[in-house]
C-alpha cells in the first residue's frame, strides 16, 4: 500500500534593505527562475516525486521525449517526398529550362525558372540534376503525373533486369572424408545453383592433422568438377588458402544465351 507524506512549508518573511526602504527599490527585471524541490535517497529508495516550477523566461516546464530534426531538413519518413520537385538539391545558380512541349527555353537562373513556373501555374521538375547546368522542365499537373508514372515504371524494369543479371556466389563446404550421401546432396545443390545462374564455390576444410590428407582434398575437388560435367566450367584452378582448398565454378552458357545477353546490352545502350 503506497504511503503519501504531506509536507507543509511556512517560509519566514525576510526583507532586503531595498524592501525596507521603498525609495531605494531597484526596478524589477523579469529573470528566468527555476525552483526545484527534491528529496534525496531515503532508506535506499529513489524519490517518488519532485516538484518543478519555472517562472519567467517564457513557457512552462514540459516533460517529454526529445525530437531530432532530420539532417536533410525534411521529414525522415515522408511518403509524399518527390526528389524531382526538391529544388534545394540543385547547387548550380543557373539551369537549362524546357517548356511544357519540351522546347528549349535556354539557360536561366534558378530564381527565374521558379518565377516562370509560378506565373504560369506550372510544376517545375528536375529532369537531370547531374547535367551541367542541370536540366529542368515545366509540366502541367496531369502531364507530370504521367511523367512520374513512366519514370517509376522504367525504374522497376531496370531493377528487375539487374536482379536477373546479378550473379551470387554459393559456397558448399565438405570434409575430405565426406560420405557418398552428403556428397550427392552437395552435388545436387551445386547443379541447382548453376542452373539458376549463380556461381558455386566448393570448399574442403582441413583441421589440424587433416592437413596430411591435402592430396585427397584436391582429388575430391577434381572428382566434383568431373561429376558436374558440361554444366559448368572451372573459373579458378584449385587453390590453397591456409587450411582450406577450394575451387570456383560458373555456368556454361549456350550460344543462344550469349546472343540474348548481347542483345539486351545493345537495347539498354539504345535507351
Amino acid at each position: 500500500m503506497a504511503r503519501i507524506a504531506f509536507c507543509s512549508f511556512n517560509p519566514s518573511p525576510s526583507l532586503s534593505p531595498a524592501a525596507r526602504n521603498p525609495s531605494r527599490r531597484l526596478p524589477l527585471v523579469p529573470l528566468p527562475l527555476r525552483l526545484r524541490f527534491s528529496w534525496n535517497r531515503i532508506g535506499g529508495r529513489r524519490p517518488l516525486a519532485a516538484v518543478v516550477a519555472r517562472y519567467g523566461g517564457g513557457g512552462g516546464y514540459r516533460p517529454g521525449p526529445s525530437r531530432r530534426r532530420p539532417r536533410d531538413g525534411r521529414a525522415a519518413a515522408d511518403p509524399d517526398y518527390d526528389p524531382a520537385l526538391d529544388l534545394d538539391r540543385i547547387k548550380s545558380s543557373s539551369v537549362r529550362l524546357l517548356d511544357e512541349q519540351q522546347n528549349m527555353l535556354g539557360v536561366v537562373s534558378i530564381d527565374e525558372a521558379v518565377r516562370m513556373a509560378d506565373v504560369a501555374d506550372l510544376i517545375l521538375a528536375i529532369l537531370s540534376i547531374d547535367a551541367d547546368p542541370p536540366v529542368l522542365r515545366l509540366f502541367e499537373s496531369t502531364d507530370y503525373k504521367k511523367h512520374k508514372y513512366e519514370q517509376q515504371k522504367k525504374k522497376r524494369v531496370q531493377q528487375k533486369r539487374s536482379a536477373a543479371n546479378r550473379m551470387d556466389i554459393k559456397e558448399l563446404k565438405m570434409g575430405y572424408n565426406i560420405d557418398s550421401h552428403d556428397y550427392s546432396v552437395r552435388l545436387k545443390a551445386a547443379r541447382k545453383f548453376l542452373k539458376d545462374g549463380d556461381k558455386v564455390k566448393v570448399i574442403v576444410n582441413l583441421k589440424g592433422r587433416e592437413n596430411e590428407f591435402r592430396n585427397i582434398a584436391i582429388e575430391l575437388l577434381q572428382r566434383f568438377q568431373s561429376d558436374i560435367g558440361e554444366l559448368a566450367t572451372e573459373e579458378r584452378t584449385a587453390k590453397e588458402k591456409g587450411k582450406t582448398s577450394y575451387r570456383s565454378f560458373c555456368k556454361c552458357l549456350a550460344l543462344w544465351e550469349c546472343l540474348g545477353i548481347m542483345a539486351r546490352g545493345f537495347m539498354d545502350r539504345l535507351r
